[in-house]
């Protein structure tokens, strides 16, 4: 990621599509509707999921990173339908209504697909209002489907203060040499949704256990590409080519690996197979 800004799937059009100007919106712990949906996605008929959506007015639909153009319902439906899942699961990260009669969610969705079967994660807000029908969707933003879990939020704290990078590079090459594992550096910042993506990623369970089999992990703050940039110029990493990047070094601080082309700039867009790959690759003999 080459820009310090936080990731949002907020729908762009909710002031377009409220009828009044909204107060607080208030937490709902369930939404009847959103179940429907679930139950329309995974059903083999796509006239079910056709029902949900609004005619009057027609929804609002666009994928992240495709704003210029917004999509049909039939295309909306093509995408989930297309994946041909078997199974769905909900992570709600929102539920909540703005005002009487309009409901807000957004949620991360895990798609299991028929055999011989993938795993995708799905985030989408969805807009809701209470029709003459039943509620209906009236807009719709999401990604596209990806390999990699994707985070909610950023909250989380991956990488500790800059200050302590040199002797945390230390500290790992002294285990490194009583392990004989290598030394796995990652450089990144709290503020880079790619970065984690890729700590997310590291800890999935085909995945984690090579990684702690075989490398001592260290993560090196950059800052806004104004911290440890001399540990990027000695490792070869160049901050012009985006975060996460990764270096990789021998027990002795021989540099085996750096990262020159921004390989891991976009992990969202990467799967599994890739890291394991990489992993595998850089591991010692």
């Amino acid at each position: 990621m080459t820009q310090p800004a936080r990731y949002s799937v907020v729908l762009l059009w909710i002031a377009i599509v409220l009828l009044s100007s909204m107060g607080a919106a208030q937490p709902a712990p369930s939404f009847a509707a959103l179940a429907r949906w679930k139950a329309a996605v995974i059903s083999p008929k796509s006239s079910a999921l056709k029902e949900l959506y609004s005619t009057d007015p027609a929804p609002r639909i666009a994928v992240e990173g495709k704003r210029e153009t917004e999509i049909s319902p039939a295309e909306e439906i093509e995408f989930w339908k297309g994946m041909k899942p078997t199974q769905l699961s909900l992570k709600v990260a929102n539920s909540s209504t703005p005002q009487p009669g309009i409901q807000q969610v957004t949620f991360q969705a895990t798609v299991r697909t028929a055999p011989p079967g993938r795993t995708l994660y799905v985030i989408e807000s969805q807009l809701w209002q209470q029709q003459a029908e039943g509620w209906k969707l009236v807009a719709i933003q999401r990604t596209d489907a990806f390999k990699l879990e994707q985070p909610m939020s950023l909250d989380a704290k991956l990488y500790p203060p800059a200050s302590q990078a040199h002797g945390e590079i230390t500290h790992a090459l002294a285990e490194a040499t009583k392990t004989h594992k290598r030394v796995l550096v990652i450089f990144g910042a709290d503020w880079c949704y790619d970065c984690h993506v890729l700590d997310r990623a590291l800890q999935r369970p085909d995945i984690a256990p090579t990684l702690k089999r075989n490398y001592e992990v260290v993560h090196i703050d950059v800052g806004q590409g104004d911290k440890n940039q001399d540990l990027m110029n000695e490792y070869q990493v160049p901050m012009k080519r985006g975060i996460p990047a990764m270096a990789v070094l021998s027990p002795s601080g021989q540099l085996l690996y750096s990262q020159k082309n921004g390989e891991f700039e976009r992990a969202r867009a990467l799967g599994p197979e890739d890291l394991m790959e990489f992993l595998n690759k850089w591991k010692s003999p």
